[in-house]
């Protein structure tokens, strides 16, 4: 049986800096985020909500996103282990799910549930109007990413490495599925996502992804789609803790020390690949993808073309979120808090607003743009 040991992203980089230094004592340099770059008649944004939950690790962020289902705000609070839902400033309901240890991953909602999971591998349903807790699953490992509804079914992918499906009324387990074990990866896990109306999408850290049928758990597909080159095991590892994103008949997928790739899956071929290190969700168009490196650029590319369209290396070493559009506008978020908001067509930043703490999540729903941070702030925010 192999070991698999999750190591987080910074303790990564540091040690990737080391390689290869012969001294008995070597000084790393600490490398220095570059300064927000100054802005003249800058856009911002308006926030419409504000809450605020624990802190979370900052060595060890976690994928503790709001979800929302018409216009009602859920989340949850990591220490406190309450779930809370909220329309507009009005809270709905609250309800207190856990009292010792972590809630840990956070939330999905659909079909007349809400679902979060914790470290020790407890997976929790609750009803989606009143906060009453369904059922609890107890699976085999940490939770530490969002689960996926689909079909009646709570997917979710625990941190050794196991598929489950549960039944989201009842709370049954139907299926499991076992991925591959790796000897090292980052700590963090792609959440499952929708591949077609059948069958549901994991990426892994063995820099493959799967898809699985949803109803019987029989893999229906199964594509590497990244490479990574090194001499040792950390400069191979090639996780994508990214979430797949599908357009049509096109996978996007983004790998740590890999590449961003464009599979055809109707054609099963790839359609262009490029070395870029990525352990964030790319944001997909029809006609263009944006990407945030792990050493702090934001690139733009032709879906079809890969051609680069434009690169911004202005927030280099900010740690940056995930990108997302905002109408017209690609908002990223960074260590600081900073929310910059670049133009998607020349890559030029054009406005900024400000949040509390290192943001770890964004998501844009109902043209409405949901921030998570590591100090707890959640926020909501919209175009002015």
């Amino acid at each position: 049986m192999h070991k698999k040991f999750k190591i987080p992203f910074a303790l990564t980089i540091l040690a990737v800096a080391l390689v290869g230094c012969s001294s008995n004592k070597p000084k790393v340099e600490k490398i220095k985020p570059s300064p927000l770059p100054k802005l003249v008649q800058a856009k911002n944004l308006q926030q419409v909500f504000s809450q605020h939950i624990s802190a979370t690790n900052k060595k060890d962020p976690l994928r503790l996103q709001m979800a929302v289902d018409q216009g009602v705000i859920y989340f949850i609070d990591p220490k406190k282990g309450t779930v809370d839902a909220f329309q507009g400033n009005k809270q709905v309901w609250s309800s207190q799910i856990y009292k010792k240890g972590t809630l840990s991953a956070g939330l999905e909602v659909g079909q007349g549930v809400v679902v979060a999971g914790n470290q020790k591998g407890e997976l929790f349903a609750l009803e989606q109007s009143t906060g009453k807790v369904l059922w609890q699953a107890q699976l085999s490992g940490p939770i530490i990413t969002p689960s996926h509804i689909q079909l009646g079914r709570v997917i979710t992918v625990t941190n050794d490495g196991n598929v489950y499906a549960h039944d989201a009324a009842t709370g049954q387990q139907l299926w499991t599925y076992k991925l591959p074990n790796v000897a090292l990866s980052l700590r963090g896990q792609a959440t499952p996502v929708q591949l077609d109306p059948n069958n549901v999408l994991i990426a892994t850290a063995n820099s493959y992804v799967y898809g699985i049928d949803v109803v019987s758990g029989v893999p229906r597909l199964q594509r590497r789609v990244s490479v990574a080159e090194g001499r040792t095991d950390i400069q191979r590892v090639n996780d994508i803790d990214g979430d797949p994103v599908m357009m049509g008949q096109f996978m996007v997928t983004t790998s740590y020390q890999g590449q961003v790739t464009v599979t055809d899956l109707q054609q099963q071929q790839v359609v262009w690949t490029d070395n870029a290190s990525s352990n964030k969700r790319p944001e997909v168009t029809r006609d263009a993808i944006y990407i945030t490196t792990t050493d702090g650029k934001v690139v733009a590319y032709g879906l079809l073309t890969g051609q680069k369209l434009w690169e911004n290396d202005q927030l280099l070493h900010r740690n940056l979120s995930n990108p997302v559009l905002l109408g017209t506008d690609l908002v990223v978020g960074d260590f600081d808090g900073a929310l910059s908001l670049i133009d998607p067509v020349t890559g030029k930043i054009t406005g900024r607003s400000t949040t509390k703490g290192e943001v770890t999540s964004l998501r844009v729903v109902d043209n409405q743009l949901y921030v998570s941070t590591q100090k707890g702030a959640l926020s909501v925010w919209q175009n002015r």
